[in-house]
């Protein structure tokens, strides 16, 4: 059997429980195929990069999938019955990733609230605008000729 990992869209106005029963299902296509499901995560609603069938966001699931390429087929057959599944991407791979995927991990890093890494924010220099490479300015003279 090849392993594979596999990516769908669901609608945005579906809920977050007829995501998992879809899930669900093609798990149980997987699963009479003679396939194996290794992991699934759920990784929200994200929005579209472009308008997919009028959606600007989607419902988000990863698949890592252990199956005959029948199995898939008959998977992806259903994927494209179904109305509530926007697009699919199956891809073959070496191996399956271990631990959480590239997506779930950002959410993790983004979750925390330490701030400690940015440093003091209140006028402490430090920005944009300072630059070690040039040296202060001189005063502007105003147009009658006294300095401003």
């Amino acid at each position: 059997m090849a392993l594979y990992e596999h990516v769908y869209l669901a609608r945005q106005d579906a809920s977050a429980a007829q995501v998992e029963a879809l899930t669900e299902q093609y798990k149980a296509i997987i699963t009479a195929g003679g396939g194996k499901i290794g992991k699934v995560e759920y990784w929200g609603v994200k929005s579209l990069a472009y308008r997919i069938r009028k959606n600007r966001k989607a419902h988000i699931t990863l698949m890592n999938i252990d199956a005959p390429s029948a199995a898939i087929n008959e998977m992806e057959r259903q994927m494209g019955i179904s109305e509530d599944v926007l697009r699919f991407m199956t891809v073959k791979v070496e191996e399956h990733e271990e631990g959480p995927s590239a997506m779930m991990r950002k959410r993790e890093d983004s979750d925390r609230d330490d701030r400690g890494d940015r440093g003091d924010r209140r006028g402490g220099g430090g920005g944009r605008f300072d630059r070690p490479d040039r040296p202060p300015r001189r005063p502007r003279e105003d147009s009658e000729g006294g300095l401003n």
